[in-house]
Order: C-alpha cells, then structure tokens, then sequence
C-alpha cells in the first residue's frame, strides 16, 4: 500500500470529529510530500530541529504539531511557526512557550499532557498538578498562549483492558475540565490520545485527535 492508499482508507474510517495528525518524525520531505498530495494538512514531529528543517522546506498551509518532549531552551526554533504543542508537564514550559509566543506576535496552542499510564517514563501532570497550574496567578496572566485541551499515552502494553482504563481515565479528566471557566488562555475543546495500535480504542472512549505515523508511512528504520 502506498502512503496514498494507507492515509485514505484511515481517514475514510475516522467519525468527522477525529482529527487526524500524521506522524512524519525520522521520515524525509519526499514521504510528507505525498501525504500533502493526498490532502494531509497537520503533520507531527518530535525533534524541533527537524520540524524546523521541514517547515522551511514544505509549503506553509501545513499545520506542525510538535508531539515530543520539548525541552525549553529550544522553544524559540518552532515558536514562529509551530500550530500546537501536544506535550507540555509543567508551568515552566508554559511560560517559555507563551515568552517566545509573545515575541513573535502569536498565541501558540497548547496541550497539557497527562500522566495516565502506569510506566515512570511516561512524562505527563497528574490532575491535582493540572488543576493548580490552570488556577495559578501565573498563568491566568499568560496572554499568548492558549491551552485547547489534553493529551495522555497509555501504558505500552497488549492488554487492551489496561489502555482503555487508561484512555477512560483521561476522558473524565477532560470533562472535568470543562466545568472550569472558559477564558481567553483556556478553551479545552481537543483531547489527543490514540496512536497506530490503539487509536480505535482511543476514539470508543472520547480522543478527537490521533497521532499516527507508521500506519501512514510504514515502520521506522
């Protein structure tokens, strides 16, 4: 199957509420190129350097997630151009995020990554963490960043018992969320979860935004 092929008959499947986000880390220009071809529009990477190099490259209707770790000293790089950031755990990197937002003339999106599954490598903020960033003085200041919902990655695992808990677990955070008061900095309408293996689950159990990279482009080398 071509990338063509594959990246239609996922999206033929996914109910209109799901947006989908090809995963192109490690993958070259010409691979996301046919993707564009194809109509994908929202791509994501997990090396900011490498966004960078592909945002120059590709034409600037495309939407760049950054779905990884992001570490803060390299936030300036995508702040001119990066469409939403998937991972962010803590209100440090938050107001990098809204500094560097700033001094570009933009509001940079945000989601907050949550700690759902039951590794420690999992990265992510547990919902007493989440509650206190969105009630702190700090952040009810944050004019140039907008946090537009949640993210979480479930165990890595094949008992799909444990994910949807997981998945499950998430969902009732985010619509715990929605009691809080909406404001111009906060507005929690996405919840990313879902990748290759588990985004069908993911979208049973309330995801509006899948992360799929090697169903698209075919596994990692």
């Amino acid at each position: 199957m071509s990338i063509k092929e594959n990246l239609l008959s996922i999206k033929e499947a996914l109910p209109p509420h799901v947006t989908l986000v090809a995963v192109s880390k490690t993958k070259p220009v010409s691979d996301l190129m046919e993707a564009y071809d194809a109509g994908q529009r929202i791509f994501g990477e997990n090396k900011i350097q490498e966004m960078t190099d592909k945002h120059e490259q590709m034409p600037k209707d495309i939407e760049w997630h950054m779905i990884g770790h992001v570490q803060t000293n390299k936030v300036k790089y995508m702040a001119p151009f990066v469409s939403l950031v998937h991972g962010v755990d803590s209100l440090k990197l938050l107001k990098e995020i809204n500094k560097q937002a700033k001094k570009n003339n933009r509001v940079i999106n945000c989601l907050l990554q949550m700690h759902i599954a039951e590794e420690d490598t999992k990265f992510g903020l547990y919902e007493a963490e989440l509650n206190e960033i969105l009630e702190s003085d700090e952040f009810k200041q944050m004019e140039n960043i907008k946090v537009a919902g949640l993210m979480g990655m479930a165990t890595f695992t094949d008992s799909e018992h444990q994910i949807e808990k997981e998945f499950s677990y998430l969902k009732g955070i985010f619509d715990r969320l929605q009691e809080h008061p909406e404001k111009s900095n906060f507005k929690p309408e996405t919840l990313s979860m879902g990748m290759s293996g588990d985004y069908k689950l993911a979208i049973s159990c309330g995801s509006t935004m899948i992360r799929v990279g090697s169903s698209i482009f075919g596994s990692r080398h």
